[in-house]
């Protein structure tokens, strides 16, 4: 059986792939179209991350495939009922980088809350603005507001109380009286609510219709003044030209994305020069570690998927010979 790999994974889980499975591995064949589409012609498994489009069109080129390999835990790039309807199984690596998001999360508020470790350029360029960055915030103290409670805002929460911080948070798919308020610490909020008393606000939600834009203009103006946003969602979520004005006009004391509308950012973008914002590749959720649990549970979930059908497809030919 074959399995395509479209890109970048751990070597090692690579490699235990390989010795049961023909393995084509090219972390660059997301960007490949032609190729991708050839490979997958006689292929039963796909191991993705976010930018291998796995659509209707993907699909019809890969008649053999079983299973989808998500190197992640977001599933928009996936069509994932166009999957089901092929009888395809969609695997994700839920909870395997939740610690990385977490971290990414804690320490880019603390260095926006700060306010003064933005100053290399200048201080290296002979510029002394001790004063100017003497206003920094501590962490100690502040509002946490989660957008989106699962589990990767649930491990954010217990950091962010370590270091002192309160906790409000936002899920339509838990009430008021659900247990986990109480077994994390935080309080439950309507978006609302989180959006005008929160310090930080952290995106913690799929890329829906319902998400889409969800931080607008509107909801951004209604953040406290000199609170932070912090997106490692999915870009569509906030609205960027409106982050960016909030930030130029000073509104906001800060900002962090590591997701966008459109990913690498086009040349122009309106984020380009924006002060106080920290802008990063789409890897929030990519450690060294978190990459290697990824993988090796990805790495083996689909294994077993595969070589699971494998064994009943022999099992019901060995009975119907019998018959």
């Amino acid at each position: 059986m074959k399995i395509v790999i479209s890109e970048f994974m751990d070597e090692q889980s690579v490699d235990e792939l390989r010795q049961r499975f023909d393995v084509v591995y090219d972390p660059k064949l997301v960007d490949k179209r032609e190729e991708l589409l050839r490979q997958l012609g006689d292929a039963q498994g796909l191991v993705v991350r976010n930018r291998t489009q796995v659509r209707p069109e993907l699909l019809a080129c890969a008649p053999q495939l079983r299973v989808v390999g998500r190197l992640g835990v977001g599933l928009d790039n996936i069509d994932v009922p166009a999957c089901e309807a092929r009888g395809i199984g969609v695997i994700p690596a839920t909870g395997a980088n939740a610690l990385a998001v977490a971290e990414y999360v804690i320490a880019s508020a603390m260095v926006l809350l700060r306010g003064s470790y933005l100053s290399s350029a200048s201080v290296a360029a002979g510029d002394w603005p001790r004063a100017q960055l003497s206003e920094g915030r501590e962490s100690a103290g502040k509002t946490l507001g989660l957008v989106g409670f699962g589990g990767i805002g649930r491990l954010t929460a217990q950091l962010a109380k370590a270091l002192g911080m309160q906790v409000v948070a936002y899920d339509p798919m838990l009430d008021a009286g659900s247990p986990v308020w109480t077994a994390t610490g935080a309080r439950c909020a309507s978006l609302d609510q989180l959006v005008a008393e929160a310090d930080v606000v952290s995106l913690h939600v799929p890329l829906t219709d319902a998400t889409r834009g969800l931080m607008n203009a509107e909801r951004i103006g209604r953040m406290k003044p000199g609170a932070v946003l912090i997106n490692t969602a999915r870009g569509g979520i906030v609205d960027e030209a409106a982050l960016a004005q909030a930030l130029q006009g000073g509104r906001l004391a800060g900002a962090a994305l590591d997701v966008f509308e459109d990913e690498p950012l086009p040349a122009g973008s309106v984020l380009a020069g924006v002060p106080n914002l920290i802008l990063t590749p789409h890897i929030g959720g990519v450690t060294k570690e978190s990459n290697e649990r990824v993988s090796a549970m990805i790495a083996e979930r689909v294994a077993e998927h595969l070589l699971g059908a494998t064994t009943t497809e022999q099992s019901c030919q060995h009975l119907a010979l019998q018959t």
